[in-house]
């Protein structure tokens, strides 16, 4: 594994205590599935967990942002958002078809009873984290 140095800002912690209890630990075991990916990444040294827009993000400096969240006025789901002006969601949906849920050109979404499907979510992380690096390849080197 790769070794990671990650910068977290100290009220990203504060974000997950406020989530209700069987959401917190989807949002953790997203962070977490965030975080190992990055761990698995040549190249990717360095790690920076902040929020954004109030949500708890990520950061690399040759990826895109990511950031995660539930929302209270959807309660029953939670997702994963990237940069909508990017090619990262467009390119999702062509490699994994209706494997995920997503909204628009900006986020995985999961239902809080989904089963993840880690490898291909960590695929599209993996990505995310590198775009600047891939974003000219062909489905992004997917």
């Amino acid at each position: 594994m790769n070794e990671l140095q990650v910068k977290t800002n100290p009220q990203v912690e504060l974000v997950y205590l406020r989530y209700p209890d069987h959401v917190q630990n989807k949002m953790l075991a997203l962070r977490k599935l965030v975080l190992d990916t990055a761990r698995e990444i040549e190249g990717v040294t360095a790690l920076e967990e902040t929020l954004k827009w109030g949500e708890p993000s990520f950061l690399t400096k040759k990826g895109s942002t990511i950031r995660i969240d539930w929302k209270k006025k959807n309660p029953e789901q939670y997702a994963i958002y990237f940069q909508c002006s990017s090619r990262l969601v467009d390119t999702f949906k062509t490699v994994f078809n209706d494997l995920f849920n997503y909204e628009g050109n900006r986020a995985i979404v999961f239902q809080l009873n989904d089963d993840i499907p880690e490898v291909p979510l960590k695929s599209c992380i993996a990505v995310a984290l590198t775009y600047h690096n891939v974003k000219h390849l062909p489905t992004l080197g997917m």
